[in-house]
């Protein structure tokens, strides 16, 4: 298996183009952004109109799985065969310089490109579904119920094979212009992260049921 997603000679629509000594083909650097991230905003096509849609994912090697009801207008479109992009982003912080137009942010983020089919097989729908639910919160699966063969039903599950992807990045401070570093304006970088807080049990949960370590230990 290649170290990279897409070839040397990527096709236009995964080629970097601007600030590309930012970015990366790499796999293992695409892997590491799509693994830390949980939420994707998908984009494609219906009767020429353009729509961009969020959902959750799960990643398993060089496929995305997307899950929605059965009645989902995405899902219908994507396994029809129409071409989609996904992206994943992740804010690290915001960048402040000593201009307005140095202004900036430190993210990681991932496009992929590919087409996606319906997953048919209960089997494996529900393996899909296993890797989402992991990747969101590793052993939830184990002690949650699993669907049912109703659920699994009115549930479709999309396997999106990744054919190109790209990877870019920002990080470090300000880089402002040599003349506007003399200038009375506080510079730098606010990091900024994603945080678990206090767990709140639900008003039905059975008495004294703690909550699970995974969850206490939870970091993405």
């Amino acid at each position: 298996m290649s170290d990279t997603i897409s070839a040397k000679a990527a096709s236009a629509r995964s080629r970097l183009r601007r600030l590309p000594q930012r970015g990366s083909h790499e796999r293992e650097t695409i892997y590491a952004i799509l693994d830390a991230a949980f939420l994707a905003h998908v984009g494609f096509c219906v009767e020429g109109q353009p729509f961009v849609i969020p959902t959750l994912y799960g990643r398993e090697e060089d496929l995305l799985y997307l899950h929605g009801s059965a009645a989902s207008r995405m899902l219908d479109t994507l396994d029809a065969g129409a071409p989609a992009c996904v992206n994943a982003t992740l804010v690290d912080g915001l960048v402040l310089a000593r201009s307005a137009f140095h202004h900036s942010i430190n993210y990681r983020s991932v496009v992929a490109f590919g087409r996606a089919r319906k997953l048919a097989e209960a089997e494996r729908k529900a393996h899909a579904l296993r890797v989402i639910s992991e990747h969101l919160l590793a052993g939830r699966w184990a002690d949650a119920r699993p669907p049912s063969a109703q659920e699994l039903k009115a549930t479709s599950v999309l396997e999106f094979t990744i054919e190109e992807a790209s990877a870019k990045m920002r990080s470090g401070p300000p880089v402002d212009d040599e003349e506007d570093y003399a200038l009375p304006v506080w510079a730098g970088v606010l990091p900024l992260e994603l945080r678990a807080r206090t767990p709140e049990p639900d008003t039905r949960l059975a008495a004294g049921m703690a909550p699970p370590r995974y969850l206490l230990e939870f970091k993405k």
